[in-house]
Formats: C-alpha cells, sequence, structure tokens
C-alpha cells in the first residue's frame, strides 16, 4: 500500500515539475520573410520592427528565429519543416499569401501571415493584414455617423474582388449599388459615366436649356445663364461612394467621377486603406476623400522610433508586425506561456500601436479610426 502511495506521489511530483518545466521554458517565433531576392527590404523591415518589440517586452522566455523564405512557396515549406523539428509551434508569416499553400500539414502549428486575405486560406493559418472585413466595418460607423444611407460600391475586376465581396457580406453592409469596372483607362469612363446617368443628367440640361428658351418665364435669360455653367442636371441617385481601389487606378476612377459631373463636396468619396499615401495630396479636386486606416499618430510614433533605431523608413508591414509580437506575448502571458490549442480561438481583445485587435476563433479583425484628406491634410474623422 505504502509502495503504491509513494508511485503515486512520484508520478504526481513528475507531472508538476513538467508542467513547470513548460511553463518556464524558452517560446521560440518562427518569423518567415524574404530576407533575400526582390522582397528583401519588406523582410528586412519586418524583422527589424519584431526585434524592436522583443527589445522592449525585455523578456528571456521568448525569442525569434528568423528565416528566409526567398518570396516563395518552396523555400517558405523547407524553413517551416526546419523550425517545427526545432518545436516552433508559433510563425509570423509568411508575408505573402501565395507562400501558404502547404502549411496545412503542420496541423498543431499556427501562422500569423501578414496577408491581408482572407479567403481559402489553411486552417491553421491566421490573416493579420489590415482584411477588407475590418475596413467595411469602420465604413459601416462612418455611414451610420454621416446618416448615408445610399451608397455606391466600385469594385475593379482584380484579383481581391472576392476579398471585397466576402468583407460586404460578412459585415453586412448595406449598399444601394456594387458596380464593377474595367481598370483600363479607355473602358473605365465609359462605366463611370453609365454607372452615374451622366448622358441622361446631360440630356436633362438640354432639355431644360430648350425648354426654358421656348417659355415665357420671367428671367429667362438669367435662368439660362446659369444652367449654361453647369455640365448636368439632375441627381445620380446616391449620397456617397466608396471606391475600392489604390494608387493610380483610384486616382483614374476618382478623375473620370469628376469628368461626369460627381463632385465630392456634394456626395462622400471614401475608399480603402491607403496608408496615409501624401500624393493623395495633389488630387485637390477629389477632396475631401475619406478611407479607414491605422490610427496615424501611432505609426508615425512607431516610424519615428524605427528611424532611431535604424536610420531608415520601416514598411507598413512593420507596425503590424511590431503589434504581432506583442500579441503573441500577450496571449502567452494569459496561458502561463503554454502554446495551448485555444489559444486564438477564445475571444479577446488586445491594443496595439496600430489599433486595436479583436481575436476570435482564429480571426483578427482590427478597430480601424477613419480619416478624410482635406487641404493638403489627413483629418482625423474617429
Amino acid at each position: 500500500m505504502k509502495a503504491d502511495i509513494k508511485k503515486f506521489l512520484i508520478v504526481i511530483i513528475l507531472m508538476l515539475f513538467t508542467k513547470f518545466a513548460q511553463a518556464n521554458s524558452e517560446i521560440k517565433i518562427g518569423l518567415l520573410a524574404p530576407f533575400s531576392g526582390e522582397f528583401a527590404s519588406i523582410g528586412k523591415s519586418v524583422f527589424s520592427s519584431a526585434r524592436i518589440a522583443l527589445n522592449k517586452i525585455n523578456n528571456n522566455m521568448i525569442s525569434i528565429l528568423p528565416r528566409d523564405t526567398k518570396g516563395n512557396n518552396f523555400e517558405t515549406l523547407k524553413r517551416v519543416e526546419e523550425l517545427y523539428v526545432e518545436g516552433v509551434r508559433i510563425f509570423i508569416g509568411p508575408v505573402f499569401n501565395k507562400n501558404l499553400k502547404g502549411l496545412e500539414k503542420f496541423q498543431d502549428a499556427y501562422f500569423l501571415s501578414l496577408t491581408n486575405k482572407i479567403l481559402n486560406n489553411p486552417k491553421n493559418v491566421i490573416s493579420v493584414g489590415i482584411n477588407a472585413r475590418s475596413q467595411f466595418n469602420a465604413i459601416k460607423k462612418y455611414q451610420k455617423l454621416n446618416d448615408l444611407t445610399e451608397t455606391l460600391i466600385l469594385i475593379p475586376k482584380k484579383d481581391y474582388k472576392q476579398e471585397i465581396e466576402q468583407a460586404i457580406k460578412e459585415t453586412k453592409f448595406r449598399a444601394k449599388k456594387v458596380f464593377y469596372y474595367d481598370t483600363k483607362p479607355t473602358e473605365l469612363t465609359k462605366q463611370i459615366e453609365k454607372v452615374t446617368k451622366y448622358q441622361i443628367r446631360k440630356q436633362n440640361l438640354e432639355d431644360e436649356i430648350r425648354r426654358i428658351e421656348e417659355s415665357n418665364e420671367d428671367n429667362k435669360e438669367k435662368k439660362i445663364e446659369n444652367l449654361n455653367k453647369k455640365d448636368t442636371l439632375g441627381k445620380i441617385g446616391y449620397d456617397s461612394i466608396v471606391i475600392a481601389d489604390f494608387d493610380e487606378s483610384l486616382k483614374s476612377v476618382t478623375t473620370s467621377l469628376l469628368y461626369t459631373d460627381v463632385s465630392p463636396k456634394k456626395i462622400s468619396f471614401i475608399s480603402l486603406n491607403q496608408w496615409f499615401d501624401e500624393t493623395l495630396f495633389k488630387e485637390t479636386a477629389s477632396q475631401p476623400i475619406s478611407f479607414p486606416s491605422v490610427n496615424k499618430e501611432n505609426f508615425e510614433k512607431f516610424k519615428k522610433n524605427y528611424k532611431e533605431f535604424y536610420n531608415s523608413n520601416p514598411n507598413q508591414l512593420s507596425l503590424v508586425t511590431y503589434d504581432l509580437v506583442g500579441l503573441i506575448y500577450y496571449l502567452l502571458l494569459q496561458n502561463n506561456f503554454e502554446i495551448k490549442e485555444n489559444i486564438f480561438e477564445e475571444e479577446n481583445k488586445f491594443k496595439g500601436m496600430s489599433g486595436v485587435f479583436q481575436i476570435k476563433s482564429k480571426k483578427i479583425n482590427h478597430e480601424l479610426n477613419f480619416y478624410s484628406v482635406k487641404n493638403g491634410k489627413f483629418i482625423k474623422i474617429f
């Protein structure tokens, strides 16, 4: 009997010791990014921001193991295999959506990919980029704040079209009409003319001028003079337009809208996250134009801190990486430094430099701020 009790106590002690050892052992985080090749600058910036975050945490129980994916899928899988054998179960990366193929075979590992695409990813991949779902949630808030109920959504026929469609569906976004356009310059303006009823409004103006000319109305010369100053007559049927585009393509759309006599002074122009692109300042005729984004003040602080460390400017993914290191550490602290199966399952929130992360069921959304480009400035709305 005593022997059995002794054996039982030994087992209990061993179990407690093992749990204590696990809880106090170093947690290794894999960092998968391109450190050579075409996208090397992205990888180096991502790793540099992770080092800043790790330095701030200042805890020897967590370390980051960087591996060069060279931006391709084959190298990514090789590097994952190496780290997986070493016991790594949480990875930051891969950076690109195209490098996610094959990661599903590492079933008990988590990959916090910097991509903002959420469709058709392996089940153990968590997209942590500023996804379309997060952006449309912020646009919904902007809609409500400004009592916008008749929204036109313009979606380019690009590879992320399905991501936008899924975001509209998941956020239950209210749109009066969704219109898909070809980004070819020779086709774009004709398509914008169609969706904004430009020819009808132009005809309305000509008809009204003709009607007054043939009438006996008082001050008809003055009325005709005022009408001749207009390009069109009549409403387009929308109080806001969401343009799901970026860079020069976005500017081409706003130019076409202006050509068809649709002004942001009367209709709210909204785009997706522009990462505070200052080239928008030059597009004065297209202002104000508003967009969801990370917290600008914090982003500027991060860039300043990064420059003090490395004397260079970080890319946008670096801010997300910096926050990811903090998020992982936060979750590990909550779980006594154990990588539990449900570590990214339970509902949770984490406030980082980019804003608030919402975590639930292996999904991460961002609570974004909203900004407007006006008079050469980014003005915070909320």
